[in-house]
């Protein structure tokens, strides 16, 4: 063999032992990558407040963001495409139980996909459908890998006042004091953001699994019943009877909602105000407010005719907007009395069930 030869094939290998090196070093580069957006700032701060805008005047930081599939209660399951999906904002000051009291988090802004945008073209298959096809009783479960499982109910996705205020966060920034500069701890993962939460347990980092469910248990529905009646309502939990209510309950004060009442289906209903009790100030004594019961439970309101619909207790008692539900009760009504529950949160009046016979309280064990 020539020194030419030699020479030839001592280069191509060197050129190969390189060429292996290069495949096999970005592996480690780009997981540091990785770490270096997520360290790195993606927006600038407006530190000279050129605009009259809040919340900009902090840098924008991206989230990690895991796969995420949709499965349960509908036609096709599957993993989530974001590309399809606006970005939208929400503003929160986050908050802990704690032994101690609340325990303040930070204030921020989110960006992410809204649950509804997720969900709204997965076609829904009702597990009780025959039995009621509403969907003013479905619910929704997220969860993520560390075993963290969050409920919201399908009507503070479809129904509220303010659209979007759920998401998956993908970009976090502070809201910072402009006199004290308080750095808040800063988020790493994709974040399930509820904006409407006074305490943020439900915000739970990195879901992997979004699931529609409807509501388990299963009654009889009597369409177009008349008349549409109930002389009391029984608050359950299990098989117990909790509370037997057959009347307004005195010891408790009384509310006034000024409202336009509207239906999905015949439009509007009256202009005439609401007058009735917090609904969240009758379940007090029956619910308490821990981690747990805030991402899980929820409550079922149930009519004389089967009509039903789902409320999780954080949107109950939990609000952060005033946007309270209240209980009404009009004895003299022989359609549709005595209690009749009036939820200011939502756009529609769907939810808003009348001659109520059971309210059902489903807590986490």
């Amino acid at each position: 063999m020539t020194n030419m030869k030699r020479t030839r094939i001592f280069t191509y290998l060197l050129a190969f032992i390189i060429m292996l090196a290069g495949c096999t070093q970005p592996v480690k580069n780009i997981k540091s990558e990785e770490k270096m957006m997520q360290d790195q700032p993606i927006t600038e701060a407006d530190t000279e407040d050129t605009t009259n805008y809040f919340y900009d005047n902090a840098e924008s930081y991206s989230l990690s963001l895991n796969p995420i599939t949709v499965e349960g209660e509908i036609e096709e399951s599957g993993e989530v495409d974001f590309s399809k999906f606006p970005l939208h904002t929400v503003i929160v000051k986050e908050a802990l139980l704690s032994d101690n009291g609340n325990k303040f988090i930070g204030a921020y802004r989110y960006d992410g996909y809204s649950l509804m945008d997720i969900l709204n073209h997965k076609t829904i298959d009702k597990a009780n459908a025959k039995e009621f096809e509403p969907i003013i009783d479905l619910f929704v479960e997220i969860a993520n890998e560390q075993g963290e499982k969050v409920i919201v109910s399908w009507g503070e996705i479809y129904y509220p006042i303010h659209l979007h205020e759920i998401l998956i966060a993908t970009r976090v920034m502070r809201i910072i004091p402009s006199k004290t500069n308080d750095l808040w701890p800063l988020p790493t993962e994709s974040k399930l953001v509820v904006a409407s939460d006074l305490l943020t347990e439900r915000n739970i980092s990195a879901p992997s699994k979004i699931t529609v469910r409807s509501y388990p248990r299963s009654f009889e529905t009597i369409k177009g019943k008349k008349p549409l009646f109930s002389e009391k309502i029984d608050f359950i939990q299990g098989d117990e009877v909790l509370l037997t209510l057959d009347k307004s309950p005195d010891h408790l004060p009384m509310m006034n909602y000024e409202s336009i009442f509207y239906g999905r289906g015949r439009g509007i209903h009256s202009a005439q105000p609401f007058h009735g009790t917090l609904l969240k100030q009758i379940l007090e004594p029956y619910i308490d407010i821990t981690a747990q019961n805030l991402k899980e439970g929820f409550i079922t309101v149930k009519a004389d005719d089967g009509y039903r619909g789902l409320f999780t207790v954080s949107e109950v008692m939990n609000r952060n907007d005033q946007s309270e539900v209240l209980l009404i009760y009009h004895s003299e009504e022989e359609d549709g009395g005595s209690f009749r529950l009036y939820p200011a949160c939502d756009f529609f009046s769907d939810r808003a069930i009348k001659a109520i016979s059971e309210i059902y309280l489903e807590l986490p064990e």
